[in-house]
C-alpha cells in the first residue's frame, strides 16, 4: 500500500484534470449557482417593490424547465403524434423537432440584463435620437387596471425603434415579453434579446406542429401573467398607414381565455415619428410593391459612419419628435360574454380602432 507508483506524466495530468472537473462539478458550481441565485433573488425583490407589475414567477422559471414544460404539454404532444403520423416520421424524430422549435421559441429572461443594461440603453437610445412626447394618456384609468390580470400592449409597428420607445416609456410598469421575428436570430442579437425575455417567432411557418409549439407558449405566458406586447400588423408600415390586423398571436390568446381564470386586459398604443430610421427603405419597398427589403451591409455601415461623425462634430439634430398615446383598455371577459361569432376578429377590429383614434398627428407627416 506504501509503494511507489510510476505513471506517466498525461496518466497523471489526466487524473488530476478529472478530480478538478469532479470537485467543480459537485461542490464549487452548486455554490457559485447558489451564491448567484440568491443575489438575483433579492435584486427581484427590490424590483418588485417599486414596479407596478411585479415580475411573474413564470417569466423567473428557468429556461431549461419551461422547454420541458412545453414539449410535455399534452396539447403539443398530441400534435407530435399526428405530425409523426402525417409526415410518416418515428415519434422520437417529431419529438425532437418539436424540441427544436421549442429551444427556437423559448426566451431565457434576465431581470438584470433587462433591467440594469435593456432600459438604460433603451431610455439612451430614445432621449438620444428623439424629443419624446407623450400623447393621449389616461394615468387613471391605466392605474385602475387589475393587478392580477395578464396585460398585452397592442402596438401599431412604425419602426424598428418601436421596441426600444416602448420599453423605456414601460419601464415602470414591468418587464415586457415581445414577439420577435426571425431577422433577429443573429449572433450577438439573438442571446441578447432572449435575455431581454422576447420570444422569436418564424412569421411564414405554415407548419402545423410549430403554430402548436408557439401557441402553447404564448398561451402559457398569458395564463402566467406575462406582460407581452404585439404587433398585430405583422410588420413595418410601409406608408405610415394602419393595416389590417392579422390574427396569429390575438387568436392563440383568445382561444385560451378562460373567465373563470386570470383576466385578460389589452392595451392599444399608437407610435407616431417625425422621421423614422428606416424611412428611405420602406419608401423604396413601398415603390416597389414587395416588402422583402433588406438594406446593403454597406448602406447601414455607411449611414452609421456618417451618424457617428455628425455626433462627435456636435451637428446632429435628431430626428425630430417621437409621439405615444395608450388606448381605453379592453377587458377580454366583456367581448367574451357577447358570445361574438368571430371573437378574435371582433376583438382585434375593435384594438385597430382604438389605436387610430389615439394615433398622434406630429407636425411632419
Amino acid at each position: 500500500m506504501t509503494q511507489t507508483v510510476s505513471i506517466p506524466l498525461w496518466v497523471f495530468i489526466l487524473i488530476v484534470l478529472f478530480a478538478g472537473v469532479t470537485f467543480a462539478s459537485h461542490f464549487l458550481f452548486p455554490s457559485v449557482r447558489w451564491f448567484f441565485r440568491k443575489r438575483a433573488e433579492r435584486v427581484i425583490s427590490k424590483l418588485n417593490q417599486r414596479l407596478q407589475r411585479p415580475i411573474e414567477p413564470f417569466k423567473l422559471a428557468r429556461r431549461y424547465d419551461m422547454i420541458q414544460r412545453l414539449i410535455y404539454d399534452p396539447e403539443v404532444t398530441q400534435a407530435i403524434v399526428e405530425h409523426a403520423r402525417k409526415e410518416g416520421v418515428p415519434e422520437n424524430v417529431a419529438f425532437e423537432q418539436a424540441r427544436r422549435y421549442a429551444r427556437e421559441i423559448v426566451p431565457s429572461f434576465s431581470a438584470t440584463a433587462y433591467f440594469s443594461i435593456g432600459i438604460r440603453l433603451a431610455r439612451w437610445l430614445s432621449k438620444s435620437l428623439y424629443r419624446i412626447k407623450l400623447g393621449t394618456f389616461d394615468r387613471k384609468q391605466l392605474e385602475e387596471i387589475d393587478p392580477d390580470a395578464a396585460v398585452v400592449f397592442v402596438i401599431n409597428h412604425r419602426s424598428n425603434m418601436d421596441y426600444v420607445l416602448v420599453t423605456y416609456l414601460a419601464a415602470n410598469a414591468g418587464a415586457l415579453s415581445y414577439a420577435v421575428g426571425e431577422w433577429a436570430r443573429v449572433w450577438p442579437l439573438s442571446p441578447i434579446i432572449r435575455a431581454m425575455g422576447a420570444y422569436f417567432i418564424r412569421r411564414k411557418s405554415r407548419g402545423a406542429l410549430y403554430r402548436k409549439v408557439l401557441a402553447r407558449y404564448v398561451q402559457m405566458a398569458t395564463r402566467g401573467g406575462v406582460s407581452q406586447a404585439v404587433f398585430p400588423e405583422g410588420g413595418l408600415s410601409l406608408t405610415g398607414k394602419l393595416a389590417p390586423p392579422r390574427m396569429g398571436l390575438l387568436n392563440y390568446i383568445v382561444d385560451d381565455f378562460d373567465p373563470e381564470a386570470r383576466e385578460v386586459i389589452f392595451v392599444p398604443v399608437a407610435l407616431n415619428y417625425d422621421r423614422i430610421l428606416e424611412d428611405s427603405i420602406l419608401i423604396a419597398a413601398d415603390k416597389s410593391g414587395t416588402r422583402r427589403f433588406k438594406p446593403p451591409l454597406f448602406d447601414v455601415f455607411q449611414r452609421f459612419v456618417r451618424h457617428v461623425g455628425l455626433r462627435i462634430t456636435g451637428r446632429f439634430r435628431g430626428f425630430g419628435t417621437a409621439s405615444v398615446s395608450f388606448g381605453a383598455p379592453l377587458e377580454l371577459s366583456h367581448y367574451h360574454a357577447k358570445e361574438s361569432e368571430d371573437l378574435t376578429e371582433a376583438v382585434a377590429h375593435e384594438l385597430m380602432k382604438r389605436i387610430a383614434d389615439v394615433t398622434p398627428v406630429l407636425g411632419v407627416p
